[in-house]
């Protein structure tokens, strides 16, 4: 091969590669996604979605949206076309206003709680021996949030606000003596703010059948069958359970969490839809097994 073909030849083969490039990018689809970092189960979330797509042979980019967000502002996003997925504890009411996709994402963690608390308090919880006991401590929550219906529902005093963020300070400052969250949440979110004067609870775990759903549109129930079936064919091949159990946040838990040990208070979670897929134990998982 001559000098000047080799040089057309490698030229062609640059040009090939750039359509190729071009082409791989063009075929990603784009979804709008709410980012923020008031969120911190973003990136997970985000993660299993791309795992879902992977499972469909199809590529996924995220137009991020980064506002905190009410959980009635996702939904007034979603149904506008604002957003395209979005995720929250599911419930009745939320599933007849937007679509789900009936995975767990977290398992069932969603609905195991520890309380974050002021440094200092233990003693107060460490006379807490049920659900008795616990009523009589005022807990703080998002107005819109299915979780306070659920506490509230188990007869427990709760102190509510819009914004996920004032909790924290209404917390420090003495409104409320305890924070239920997730137990893949409250370490991280204590690290968050060191100026505040808050710890993680040491013995008490609630427990109540929930966990987030993604949902979408009700007008893009296509989409929402899609991400069902990616998930499912991941958690056929293991690939879900992976990234959940390597998932930081999850690890966090476990790693400080004493799961085995905490005293569990059930409780009843009388808002959850009749499709709930609660006979399904690989959608499911025991804390304290972890």
């Amino acid at each position: 091969m001559s000098v000047k073909m080799g040089k057309l030849f490698s030229t062609l083969l640059s040009i090939v590669a750039l359509m190729m490039v071009s082409l791989s990018s063009a075929s990603a689809e784009t979804y709008k996604i709410n980012l923020s970092d008031a969120d911190p189960n973003g990136p997970y979330m985000a993660s299993m979605i791309k795992l879902a797509f992977e499972h469909l042979g199809r590529k996924v980019e995220f137009q991020p949206v980064a506002e905190d967000m009410t959980q009635t502002r996702l939904v007034e996003d979603t149904l506008n076309g604002q957003l395209d997925i979005m995720w929250a504890g599911t419930s009745k009411e939320l599933e007849e206003s937007v679509e789900p996709v009936r995975i767990p994402m977290f398992k069932g963690l969603l609905g195991h709680r520890f309380l974050i608390i002021r440094k200092g308090d233990q003693a107060k919880f460490d006379k807490v021996k049920d659900i008795n006991d616990l009523r009589q401590i005022p807990l703080g929550q998002g107005t819109a949030w299915i979780d306070t219906k659920v506490l509230e529902a188990n007869g427990l005093k709760v102190v509510k606000t819009t914004k996920y963020q004032n909790l924290f300070h209404m917390l420090d400052g003495g409104r409320f003596d305890a924070f239920p969250r997730a137990v893949f949440e409250p370490f991280s979110e204590v690290e968050k703010r060191p100026a505040l004067n808050l710890t993680v609870e040491k013995r008490l775990m609630l427990v109540y059948k929930m966990d987030f759903y993604l949902f979408v549109s009700k007008k893009n129930k296509a989409l929402a069958r899609d991400l069902e079936l990616g998930l499912n064919r991941a958690i056929a091949d293991g690939s879900f359970e992976k990234v959940f159990l390597t998932a930081p946040s999850v690890q966090e838990a476990i790693a400080k969490g004493d799961l085995k040990n905490r005293l569990v208070i059930p409780l009843d979670n009388p808002f959850n839809s009749k499709e709930t897929p609660i006979d399904r134990a690989d959608l499911w998982i025991d804390p304290k097994s972890l």
